[in-house]
């Protein structure tokens, strides 16, 4: 419960979580982080396979095969998420799921589904953000601070 630090709960409630704890059966905690670290390894594997693929086949540096790379998981994760398959594997895999450029349009694209009935732009267009700005946020200060540590620590010392 969220708001069980500033609620006090009765005697019967307390005895219910109690009861609801012991009940409560155990997390293979070892098994999740297997399956995360598998999965999200082999979709980092993926990735670098379509890299390489850009290097060889299409004459590309590997500077160069970066973008389109990122552009190709994006549209593989987005169209994973439309035939519901990257839901599935999300719930299978855990945060293993979440590698940073799939597991965010996984988010984007799964609040702008969720959401398409209420219209485009009210619905998909300002829903996909809810999940997806926070980490725009939080990412381009988290950037932004430890460039000026760099900077401070290059130039500063």
């Amino acid at each position: 419960m969220a708001n069980q630090k500033k609620k006090k709960l009765t005697p019967t409630q307390q005895e219910y979580q109690e009861l609801a704890l012991r009940r409560q059966p155990a997390r293979p905690m070892a098994m999740n982080c297997l399956r995360a670290y598998v999965i999200g390894g082999l979709i980092c594997v993926f990735g670098e396979v379509v890299q390489q693929a850009f290097v060889h086949w299409a004459g590309m540096t590997e500077k160069e095969a970066g973008s389109p790379t990122v552009a190709l998981l994006i549209l593989l994760s987005v169209f994973l998420t439309a035939i519901g398959v990257y839901d599935k594997l999300g719930q299978w895999a855990g945060a293993g799921s979440a590698v940073p450029v799939t597991g965010f349009a996984n988010s984007m694209a799964s609040a702008a589904i969720e959401h398409r009935s209420e219209g485009l732009v009210l619905g998909s267009g300002t829903n996909m953000f809810k999940l997806a700005g926070s980490v725009i946020v939080f990412g381009t200060v988290a950037a932004f601070l430890i460039s000026l540590i760099h900077l401070i620590f290059e130039y500063g010392g």
